[in-house]
């Protein structure tokens, strides 16, 4: 296999043998390699295969930023939610319930608490992917000194979820290809500067917005009545709402369906972190 691109010292971008792009980890995998080398199959330790689309680089990106513990842990994990239901391999769901995971793991080291408020439909609407969500929750804080809160099992079925809406429709993919691209040109047209599409809050930006387009497609957009938070993140960052807003036009006129608040809010919140990391 042929390096194509080095993310760190343990992630690398490859072409494998029938041509794909594949992302590779494995201890010292990137170190002093650089592009058109070849790659040591002893030192490659996962390999994740972007599916339905989605850009290599951009999940390569996330998969540099997430350490490698967690990536374990959350295969480990969806291993064990599979006793439970039938749990699709996906590179886009163990890098997605990784990066989550390692997100909470911080949290909690940092004595930070969140809610998670769509529990009681959660409960409701998807018993299946709860079960077996609590089953991935109960692998992970066996592997943990200290537990996270069972509220983690809401969102862990919100990823199980998203991921059992994966379509092999192309036009699906084509569509919300486009639509990313216009989307970030409306981004660089507010900002007046480009924005890499390569970075980490890059790829969660993509990454939050093909759970939209599946939470737009059902009917089921985030609707938690966080007009709180609107309020705060309205008032400490109003150059990033007032894009948001853009966007929201965008998506609305695209898709033919209104967003809610909440949808608007995190738009907002992803907007800042892009914007913040591209001044770094």
């Amino acid at each position: 296999m042929e390096i194509l691109r080095v993310f760190n010292n343990n992630v690398v971008l490859s072409r494998d043998h029938t041509g794909r792009e594949v992302i590779l980890t494995g201890r010292g995998l990137g170190f002093q390699a650089k592009p058109g080398q070849r790659v040591d199959p002893a030192k490659v330790v996962r390999t994740f295969v972007p599916e339905d689309g989605r850009d290599p680089d951009n999940l390569g990106a996330m998969v540099a930023a997430i350490p490698p513990e967690h990536l374990m842990l959350a295969e480990q994990a969806l291993d064990a939610g599979r006793t439970e239901m039938d749990i699709p391999e996906s590179a886009v769901l163990s890098v997605a319930l990784a990066d989550h995971l390692s997100f909470a793991i911080k949290r909690l080291r940092q004595g930070l608490q969140f809610e998670y408020p769509l529990r009681a439909e959660v409960v409701h609407l998807y018993p299946e992917e709860l079960r077996a969500a609590q089953r991935i929750l109960d692998f992970v804080n066996s592997r943990l000194d200290a537990p996270l809160d069972e509220g983690e099992a809401v969102a862990i079925t919100l990823h199980l979820v998203n991921a059992g809406f994966a379509s092999g429709d192309l036009s699906y993919t084509y569509q919300m290809t486009g639509l990313f691209q216009q989307l970030f040109e409306v981004l660089e047209q507010a900002y007046e500067r480009p924005f890499d599409r390569n970075t980490v809050n890059a790829a969660r930006f993509i990454t939050h917005l093909r759970y939209f387009f599946v939470r737009a497609n059902s009917g089921k957009q985030l609707e938690e009545g966080a007009d709180n938070l609107l309020t705060a993140i309205k008032d400490s960052y109003p150059d990033a709402y007032s894009t948001a807003l853009k966007l929201q036009s965008v998506l609305e006129l695209r898709l033919g369906t209104p967003l809610t608040g909440d949808e608007v809010t995190y738009l907002t919140l992803h907007v800042a972190r892009m914007v913040d990391e591209s001044r770094v």
